[in-house]
């Protein structure tokens, strides 16, 4: 690739997300523009922030990559990815808006009124929200290796600086409109490109230049890859795994929980959703096309456990000269604007729980910090694990949200008899043991057989035993259950229109102010 082109792309990127996160510094001035954008972001803008945030690396490089690994199979990916939403839309998208809370902590504190629950759940959204940063700044890392041969490092650092920078400079108003740039520079850089190599295909007859005998992919392709992408022992079961995970695992993730926040009431929040399933719908036609054409012709990467590298590399293969390079520096930019879109997202989530959670106050300057310490760990885990392909690494994030967040949404919006001892139950079993079996993955305590499966794609017995969890126990333990528990659930699934805001919670009951739009969750730091 030429860098004279790909260079001056992810500069231009760059330097729009840092002017953009710019602009979101003159309107943030409360604690509730940083956390939620004071909840004023319509459906239209939310949607392609929300596809922005969602669409990651793993998206934009790692599905081409799969496919040119392992052939269709690898086509769940963006169909769970896709489909999550619709879950999302159905069981939790308008409730959590209505609960008014600022995060998922704060939800799980203001359904179950218990500090211990709160903290079991700030510990899993930092830790499934560094777990799904870890791979956008290798991702980033490896991209600005093969545009310009830089080490590793400085592209995982590059992106930790520039998120950094945008978060910490309007909080949650500055990323909503970098994430909304990002969607719309993604789709048109894997939209244009493609449409260019599928006429170079055709214009080559639909037969690419034979590989030479040492660029063929060996037998298995993909067998020497690392982790979960080795699918030879059990596929049937890992696609089942992969299935539950993405198809259950967004209703969790906690940069995309974050988000419905924002949204003015339940019924945008439900738009939102809508919007968002039609935009990132759009977006997955894309991925499997450039792995398809990778299969074609640059089927070695098979074998260099570069595949992500796949959509970077097709440009410059397929077509030659200047178009080539214009072509691979409209791809570039659009991958680093995968990783930072998805970093910026995923750094507010857990910047929001560290300062709420973990530092001493929750106001302007403390969320700042907390973005600092938040992408400080992540870089640190970027830089000392490598090896784990994007889509694989991102699937374990997935698995583990699936098992911890998926039971404690669906059961606590839906089910009254959720207990504080329940719901602590199936967070350590089901999403304790998802998070335990993706660790030893990585760190590769198995490497075959059915050991290495049921670690690699815990999700399939994961999610049953962290709903199994959280049900038993709350059933043994009926005298938790809260006394405001009706007018909980009153507020979470009666419509805005029908009831007096801030009236029904039960911090309420307790003396306590509401954590609602009309009432930030604390009155200390709310001014910057």
């Amino acid at each position: 690739m030429n860098e004279a082109y790909a260079i001056p792309a992810v500069a231009v990127v760059v330097l729009a997300t840092v002017l953009i996160g710019g602009f979101g510094l003159r309107i943030s001035r409360t604690t509730s523009d940083f956390y939620v954008a004071s909840r004023t972001v319509g459906p239209r803008l939310n949607a392609a922030a929300i596809s922005g945030e969602y669409l990651s690396a793993a998206s934009f490089l790692g599905v081409a990559g799969l496919v040119l690994v392992h052939g269709p199979d690898m086509l769940w990916y963006p169909v769970g990815y896709t489909a999550g939403h619709l879950v999302l839309l159905v069981f939790v998208a308008a409730p959590l808006r209505r609960s008014g809370a600022y995060t998922l902590p704060d939800f799980a504190e203001g359904r179950l009124e218990s500090r211990q629950v709160r903290r079991v759940v700030s510990m899993f959204v930092v830790g499934a929200g560094w777990l799904y940063l870890v791979p956008q700044l290798q991702g980033a890392g490896l991209t600005l290796q093969i545009l310009t041969g830089a080490p590793r490092w400085f592209g995982a650092a590059l992106v930790a600086a520039v998120v950094v920078l945008a978060v910490a400079a309007g909080g949650m108003r500055s990323i909503t409109f970098v994430q909304a740039f990002q969607y719309w520079l993604k789709l048109t850089a894997l939209l244009v490109p493609v449409f260019f190599l599928l006429l170079a295909w055709r214009g080559q007859g639909g037969q690419p230049p034979a590989p030479t005998p040492a660029e063929l992919p060996t037998a298995g392709a993909g067998a020497g890859q690392p982790l979960a992408t080795s699918r030879a022992d059990h596929p049937l079961y890992a696609t089942y795994g992969l299935i539950v995970a993405t198809f259950l695992g967004t209703m969790g993730l906690p940069h995309v929980v974050v988000r419905f926040y924002t949204s003015p009431h339940g019924r945008a929040a439900r738009r939102t959703t809508v919007v968002v399933l039609a935009l990132i719908g759009a977006f997955y036609l894309l991925p499997p096309l450039y792995g398809w054409l990778g299969r074609l012709y640059v089927p070695e990467l098979t074998t260099a456990q570069d595949a992500d590298a796949t959509v970077l590399l097709l440009p410059g293969r397929m077509i030659d000269g200047v178009a080539g390079d214009l072509l691979g520096a409209l791809v570039a930019g659009g991958a680093f604007a995968a990783f930072l879109s998805t970093a910026s997202g995923l750094t507010m989530a857990v910047a929001g729980v560290v300062s709420q959670d973990v530092l001493p106050t929750r106001g302007v300057r403390h969320f700042r910090l907390g973005v600092v310490l938040a992408m400080a760990v992540a870089l640190g885990g970027a830089l000392l694990v490598d090896g784990v392909p994007v889509a694989d690494a991102v699937g374990m994030a997935f698995a583990v949200s699936a098992s911890s967040f998926c039971p404690l949404l669906v059961l606590g919006i839906w089910w009254r008899r959720l207990t504080p001892p329940g719901a602590l139950a199936g967070l350590f079993l089901g999403g304790g043991s998802a998070l335990l079996a993706v660790t030893l993955t990585v760190f590769g305590a198995a490497t075959s057989g059915w050991l290495h499966t049921l670690l690699a794609w815990p999700a399939v017995w994961s999610v049953p035993v962290g709903f199994l969890a959280m049900i038993l126990v709350s059933l043994a333990t009926p005298s938790t259950i809260l006394p405001h528990t009706t007018a909980t659930m009153t507020r979470l699934h009666l419509p805005e229109s029908l009831k007096p805001y801030g009236t029904l919670p039960s911090r309420e009951h307790q003396g306590q102010p509401p954590r609602d739009a009309t009432a930030p969750r604390t009155a200390r730091g709310d001014e910057q």
